[in-house]
């Protein structure tokens, strides 16, 4: 399963079941900007109670029984299924393929694997060898570029370098003691 399969919005929603079933309201507003979630990848209403029907198509959710609602009619319950689970666990495995995408993508892994207690060191690993491949490479690109190519070059350079940074510090926060990141 990669990143192509689901939307980034459909993972988010998976992701949110997989740590706990829930009524699509709860999902709306973990996915609103001010959200738990969208302060990485926010969803409007009507997106998140499409990903549900998305998932539910795809096997990955079901229902699983109602609640009463102290503003509306009673709310479905839905949880992940097996396939849903494996799904995600396969997708928080996966290195981002695009530095491009690591401020959504990576940061949402990174969040579930938090939220699941998942360990992040493998997945920043395999995420480090994949940026570093991307470096080598634009590093050679910005050597032979001239004129503006020359600078967007730069900039692609430098972007790249600071998403190294980045994942070099999260394995040093992850490897810090609990009582050091509180």
């Amino acid at each position: 399963m990669s990143e192509r399969d689901l939307n980034t919005g459909e993972w988010s929603v998976l992701g949110l079941l997989v740590v706990a079933p829930s009524h699509g309201w709860t999902l709306v507003r973990e996915l609103a900007p001010e959200g738990g979630v969208g302060r990485i990848w926010s969803l409007p209403r009507p997106l998140v109670y499409r990903a549900l029907e998305s998932l539910r198509a795809r096997g990955f959710a079901a229902d699983a029984g109602t609640v009463a609602s102290d503003s509306g009619p009673r709310r479905t319950i839905v949880e992940p299924t097996a396939a849903g689970r494996r799904a995600l666990a396969a997708w928080l495995a996966e290195p981002v393929m695009h530095v491009r995408d690591l401020r959504s993508l990576l940061l949402l892994k990174l969040l579930f694997c938090e939220r699941l207690a998942v360990d992040p060191v493998p997945l920043l690993e395999r995420q480090r060898a994949v940026v570093q491949r991307v470096a080598d490479a634009q590093a050679g690109q910005l050597e032979a570029a001239t004129g503006f190519a020359q600078r967007l070059a730069l900039w692609r350079c430098e972007s790249t370098e600071a998403a190294l940074r980045f994942i070099d510090g999260a394995v040093e926060l992850s490897a810090a003691p609990s009582s050091a990141r509180a």
